[in-house]
């Protein structure tokens, strides 16, 4: 199951472009992750949603966000941990089948039929990686809205694994919905009022938990 192809034009993997969280291909690799994958020990998971754009890494969101995580945590500090419709994979294997090789956005199904059985379906994958992982991780972060984050809350319920901190936190949310100039109700996270508030939170939560982070030069006070 581990097989590491990259999307791209001389990839001979098909492009999937149903729900991905109702394909064989993803329950197949969700089992391979909870049943046979060895996720390596770190103090802090950091879960982010996945992206449109594959590999994950090169999504201008997600580089980002990794820049901002880059400028307070140093990199064996942490694991990236990828979640939404795919399911949820170590960012590690971004570029395993189907990871790299699906076309879908949650964000304009209107179905209320699949919101439904995404939120359920991925609510159990969030559950089960975190009942897998309980011991793996001191910590764990997210940073996520919408559907993904009520998944990720009820998946850490349904576990009894807490996830740690979770934003950016509903005032901001509040905040980007009241002004209300969004092509999503809750905007995108790669927005500078929820990119300025992850990295100052993710600096409090660093100075409260450890007594030494990354050299001061390199990071946002």
């Amino acid at each position: 199951m581990a097989d590491q192809e990259p999307e791209g034009k001389n990839s001979t993997r098909p492009i999937l472009t149903d729900p991905p969280f109702y394909l064989p291909e993803f329950e197949q690799s969700y089992r391979y992750i909870i049943d046979e994958y060895d996720v390596a020990h770190k103090d802090i998971a950091i879960f982010m949603p996945c992206a449109v754009r594959k590999p994950y890494s090169a999504s201008p969101s997600h580089q980002l966000i990794r820049m901002v995580i880059s400028q307070v945590f140093c990199e064996p500090q942490y694991h990236l941990v990828i979640f939404g419709t795919c399911g949820i994979v170590p960012a590690e294997l971004e570029t395993m089948y189907p990871y790299a090789h699906y076309k879908y956005m949650l964000g304009k199904c209107k179905d209320k039929k699949i919101l439904e059985d995404f939120l359920r379906i991925e609510t159990d994958r969030v559950a089960g990686y975190l009942e897998k992982t309980k011991d793996t991780y001191t910590f764990r972060i997210a940073y996520c809205i919408g559907l993904f984050r009520e998944a990720l809350i009820r998946g850490s319920a349904k576990s009894g694994v807490k996830i740690d901190l979770i934003l950016p936190t509903r005032d901001m949310i509040n905040k980007v919905i009241e002004e209300g100039d969004c092509i999503f109700e809750e905007g995108s996270l790669s927005m500078d009022d929820y990119l300025g508030e992850f990295c100052d939170e993710l600096i409090r939560f660093r100075n409260a938990h450890y007594s030494t982070g990354r050299p001061a030069d390199q990071t946002r006070e």
